[in-house]
């Protein structure tokens, strides 16, 4: 959700991750009888005709995102690191797993920025993710804030060369293709590239359900309410949904909440808030709304993010040790252990039962 400061990398910033400046001015440290025996017999025929396709993955079924098993799953999870912090990997995502969460959203790098990762890291993240009963949302962190549709290019690109960890994931493994492509409020860059993306990433065979990330660092929940349609129709499989990130802007209040996904969900399209925070430089974040909206209206949330941030953002860490041992009280108290938190709300995917 951020922008590079003059895109210069310090040893702070390589240590803790970069910090950038939002459109909006804030900063962030990138760190879901008949009983005749012929109708029996169609019955079971159609059953067992059936067992293979729902096993397949996730799919998208309105402003519902159905498992595997085809049961409605709603996330509730945690942002990790991964990217500047891979030697925490274990410790971390053993301890988010600890706190109930049923998903971890995983920034990865394609080398336009950050390392590369490889095939088999993925896989290595998805198979620890698979063992902890969490679903992975893998996210490439590189085009953060950008506008040029050749960096969305080769970010689409890199998921093509590393799709071994994708296909036969689909049922563990969400797409989302890119941490906050656009950094204008332009909904218009953002349809075209995402249209334009999309059926690139189906026709090499990857099917599972993508998530698209709104414009304006996130932030500009109307450029899915305006072209969210359009992005979603030209997915062959019909297998996309959005996300929101909520900081001082989408998460400033009430109205700016419940305006910013009613604005998607009126439209027929399924949204998560991917990112969220209780307070950022860009201004006060009503993180109780957005938790309690959101377990109203079976939305799903991941919060920013468990620890690692820095350059002036570390109030942003949800842990303040990788072991989650100790928790911050302004933010990982309440987003773990709140009455509309992590631990009351959540419910591990139907596949792992």
């Amino acid at each position: 959700m951020i922008k590079l400061a003059a895109l210069l990398l310090s040893f702070v910033v390589m240590m803790t991750g970069c910090m950038e400046q939002k459109d909006g001015g804030g900063i962030e440290n990138n760190i879901g009888s008949d009983t005749s025996s012929a109708s029996q017999t169609e019955q079971t025929d159609t059953s067992e005709a059936e067992e293979p396709a729902a096993l397949t993955g996730f799919s998208v079924d309105g402003t519902r995102l159905l498992d595997a098993n085809g049961n409605e799953f709603v996330m509730r999870g945690i942002n990790h690191p991964h990217s500047w912090f891979a030697a925490q990997d274990d410790t971390a995502l053993k301890a988010i797993a600890e706190t109930g969460a049923n998903t971890v959203r995983i920034v990865c790098g394609d080398g336009q920025q950050y390392n590369r990762d490889s095939a088999d890291t993925l896989k290595s993240l998805v198979e620890k993710c698979k063992e902890l009963n969490m679903i992975a949302i893998l996210e490439v962190h590189d085009i953060t804030g950008k506008n040029e549709l050749s960096m969305l290019e080769n970010t689409v690109d890199y998921w093509i060369e590393v799709k071994d960890a994708l296909i036969g994931n689909e049922a563990y493994v969400i797409l989302n293709i890119a941490n906050e492509w656009v950094g204008d409020w332009s909904g218009e860059t953002w349809r075209d590239g995402y249209t334009a993306a999309i059926p690139k990433l189906r026709a090499a065979g990857i099917k599972n359900t993508i998530l698209v990330d709104a414009a304006g660092w996130g932030q500009y929940g109307q450029s899915i309410a305006d072209f969210g349609e359009e992005v979603f129709a030209s997915d062959p499989d019909k297998n996309t949904m959005f996300s929101i990130h909520m900081y001082g802007s989408a998460g400033k209040s009430k109205a700016s909440i419940t305006r910013n996904l009613t604005g998607v969900t009126d439209k027929g399209l399924c949204v998560i808030v991917g990112e969220f925070g209780y307070t950022h430089s860009d201004g006060d974040v009503d993180e109780q709304y957005i938790m309690q909206y959101c377990t109203e209206n079976n939305i799903g949330y991941l919060g920013w993010s468990w620890k690692g941030n820095g350059g002036g953002v570390e109030y942003l860490d949800i842990a303040n040790e990788w072991d989650g041992s100790v928790l911050s009280a302004d933010w990982g108290e309440p987003l773990i252990n709140g009455e509309n938190g992590i631990r009351a709300t959540s419910k591990i995917c139907s596949i792992f039962s």
